[in-house]
């Protein structure tokens, strides 16, 4: 079994001068224009303001960026570890139950490996993305910005990582969710974080795009300077793949150019249903508790879709599969969106001609992906809370 290295660096992090919860953000494919407005007004120097530049279309504004980040180092804004560090990162939450909870992984340089070689694994299909925003931005500043999350088979990570480090910053976030990081200079405590989590595969939870373009980033690299640099790892949060260490939302599907009635009649062979009333909120557990899933009309009602165990013999206990499944044949464009309000509205604003609220995705069927080498359908899984960019930077010292 091929496993991935997984090693510490010299993280350059916000001077503690500066309180995270002004200068850390968001990821930066959830942020709209108004709130990267909010957090530049917050404070001028923001991560959002390398992370997500706002300089004109073009190379112009990668290089600002990267002059940025270079000129906050040199000034002290940003400070650079003496040594090689890990990074604990806590989160305190209360899950969509109201269950208080307590996460936490670490932060390090994981392994950039081919696809398909085995080490580090995707676990469900991505949608293309044109853009080459994040590489343009990679290669401009030298540095990895935000991290890919990964989930460890290897048992017993997260006792290995309970022991506090030292802190260095804490932030609390929009949700109320707070956030903290302890840095790790131990050499004999580095060791073990290393070989716990380079001892077994790693699946990748959410980052995909990042990864990939990672993989890129380091053959253009490996092309110019040979092997051996800072590209051949990327910058990843890694968690032990349990229970206790995972919060799963689902993500729900968007239908267009086809109304409500007629997604009905194409589900119908595959699903009994029945009127479910008015769509709110509580419908996120209500699903679980039912099995089914959901349609969503624009009137704001809605109809149990509750799948029918001989119409998906041999199709993977997954609602996005169960889908895909019912619709083959079909002609039907798909979008996908977080959280029922936003779904229910979308579809209400005629954003969407219907919508199917689905389950989160089990833990059993995250580790059957990894341990049977699958591919979930696209947006299966969003882990929740989200980390925060600005925490920790790692540098990747292509010059020397």
């Amino acid at each position: 079994m091929q496993v991935p290295r997984f090693e510490p660096f010299a993280a350059i992090r916000y001077a503690a001068t500066l309180p995270l919860d002004d200068v850390a953000a968001p990821p930066y494919d959830v942020l709209s224009d108004a709130d990267v407005d909010a957090l530049l007004a917050r404070h001028p120097r923001n991560i959002v303001a390398i992370d997500v530049p706002r300089e004109q279309d073009g190379p112009d504004r990668y290089e600002a960026a990267a002059a940025r980040l270079a000129a906050w180092v040199a000034d002290g804004t940003l400070v650079r570890d003496a040594a090689p560090t890990f990074t604990l990162y806590r989160m305190f939450f209360t899950d969509a139950t109201g269950a208080a909870r307590e996460t936490v992984g670490v932060l390090g340089g994981l392994e950039v490996v081919d696809e398909g070689a085995g080490g580090v694994l995707p676990h469900e299909r991505t949608t293309p993305k044109a853009k080459t925003d994040r590489l343009d931005l990679t290669r401009s500043t030298g540095a990895n910005l935000s991290p890919v999350w990964g989930l460890s088979l290897t048992a017993g990570l997260t006792d290995l990582l309970r022991e506090p480090g030292e802190p260095v910053g804490a932030c609390t976030d929009e949700q109320g969710v707070r956030h903290a990081v302890e840095r790790v200079a131990d050499p004999a405590r580095v060791a073990a974080i290393a070989a716990a989590v380079g001892g077994n595969q790693v699946l990748i939870a959410d980052g995909h795009h990042r990864y990939a373009i990672s993989r890129t980033f380091r053959d253009e690299v490996r092309e110019r300077l040979g092997r051996g640099t800072g590209a051949e790892l990327t910058l990843t949060y890694v968690a032990e793949l349990v229970e206790e260490q995972l919060s799963i939302d689902a993500i729900h599907r968007l239908y267009h150019g086809i109304s409500a009635d007629d997604m009905t009649a194409l589900l119908a062979p595959s699903f009994d249903i029945t009127e479910a009333g008015v769509v709110d909120a509580s419908f996120a557990g209500e699903v679980v508790a039912r099995g089914a899933l959901c349609l969503v009309r624009a009137d704001g009602t809605g109809a149990w879709l509750t799948p029918r165990p001989a119409a998906f013999d041999g199709v993977r206990a997954l609602d996005g599969a169960y889908l895909e499944h019912a619709l083959e044949g079909h002609d039907v464009d798909v979008s996908y969106q977080h959280g029922v309000d936003h779904a229910v509205r979308a579809v209400a604003a005629g954003r969407a001609g219907c919508g199917v609220l689905i389950r989160p995705t089990s833990i059993d069927e995250i580790r059957r992906t990894a341990n049977e080498r699958l591919l979930m359908p696209p947006k299966s899984t969003f882990f929740t809370p989200k980390l925060r960019t600005g925490v920790v930077i790692r540098p990747l010292d292509l010059e020397g």
